[in-house]
């Protein structure tokens, strides 16, 4: 099949990033990037998001913290993580040396931690824009994540954006009743862009061992499982508020890519599939690219929020 399909898109209008393809590899399923350098061409994606980075490092929950259940996986992997200053010390300098977009996913505590992760990252160049994890626990709450009210994700966007100009996106928890007014709240606070969505939080049990498979008890439900949901919040979202979504949950296949593209979402993050194909992402936007040509459609871009009534 001959191919004119223009792949590029753009995310967001005031700090905009351009992305080769709208394919992009999910936080915590692609490391940092360079631990897939020798199985896929990482400038011929459009990009990746680094595992959560927190201030200081973490080991994350005791094993097991993975499983499988049908359709996808549970993890509670507890946010692991080398911590800021390894990350800029180790990692950044090789990552700003690769062609793709480089956004980094960063974890807090406290709105202030949130802040000062910012600033850092802001300050030592090579990011292309800072993805906030707000489905982590608020320890000045009790625990309660922060994604769960408009309240303190408008917060915590708030104070990243009072100390960055890099593009600020926003990956919004799907354990809500609704999730409309926590997209406003961040577009209101000065968010560039929203992803949709995290892990569903869920629970697995062997049976014959009356025990339950994480040692964490529950744990993000991703994967094919979670689709359906993720297309209703993209869709809502994506017409409630001004700024881009970027959709994502159990997209494997170029055509699942499309499907979210036409829910609305400016471009896709590709999670668990990694695990299954470590060159899932290019794999999706090729597909993306037949689907597209297969359809007449000559700029990929041209297909979203394009869901007939």
């Amino acid at each position: 099949m001959s191919k004119s399909v223009d792949m590029a898109v753009t995310v967001g209008a005031d700090r905009p990033v351009r992305l080769k393809n709208p394919v992009i590899a999910a936080s915590g399923t692609f490391g940092y990037g360079l631990e897939y350098a020798d199985q896929l061409d990482l400038g011929a994606i459009g990009g990746f998001v680094t595992k959560g980075v927190s201030l200081k490092p973490r080991d994350g929950n005791p094993p097991p913290r993975i499983c499988e259940t049908a359709a996808g996986m549970l993890n509670a992997i507890g946010l692991a993580n080398v911590g800021l200053e390894v990350f800029l010390g180790e990692k950044l300098p090789k990552l700003r040396k690769l062609d793709t977009a480089v956004v980094v996913n960063l974890y807090g505590e406290a709105v202030e931690e949130f802040a000062e992760l910012a600033r850092r990252l802001s300050e030592a160049g090579g990011v292309a824009a800072l993805e906030l994890n707000v489905s982590c626990p608020n320890v000045k709450a009790g625990g309660m994540a922060f994604g769960c009210a408009p309240g303190p994700v408008g917060e915590i966007t708030a104070a990243v954006r009072a100390v960055t100009d890099l593009p600020v996106w926003v990956k919004l928890t799907p354990n809500v009743t609704d999730p409309v007014g926590i997209a406003r709240a961040a577009a209101a606070a000065g968010a560039d862009a929203l992803c949709l969505i995290n892990t569903l939080l869920g629970m697995a049990i062997d049976a014959r061992r009356k025990r339950p498979r994480l040692a964490n008890l529950y744990g993000g439900l991703s994967g094919p499982a979670i689709k359906p949901v993720a297309l209703r919040m993209v869709h809502q979202v994506s017409r409630a508020v001004a700024i881009p979504v970027v959709g994502l949950g159990g997209i494997v296949t170029g055509e699942d890519a499309a499907e979210f593209l036409l829910a609305g979402a400016s471009a896709v993050q590709v999670g668990t599939a990694n695990f299954l194909d470590p060159a899932a992402c290019l794999r999706v936007a090729a597909e993306l690219e037949d689907f597209c040509a297969d359809q007449g459609v000559t700029a990929v871009a041209d297909l979203v929020g394009g869901l007939a009534a």
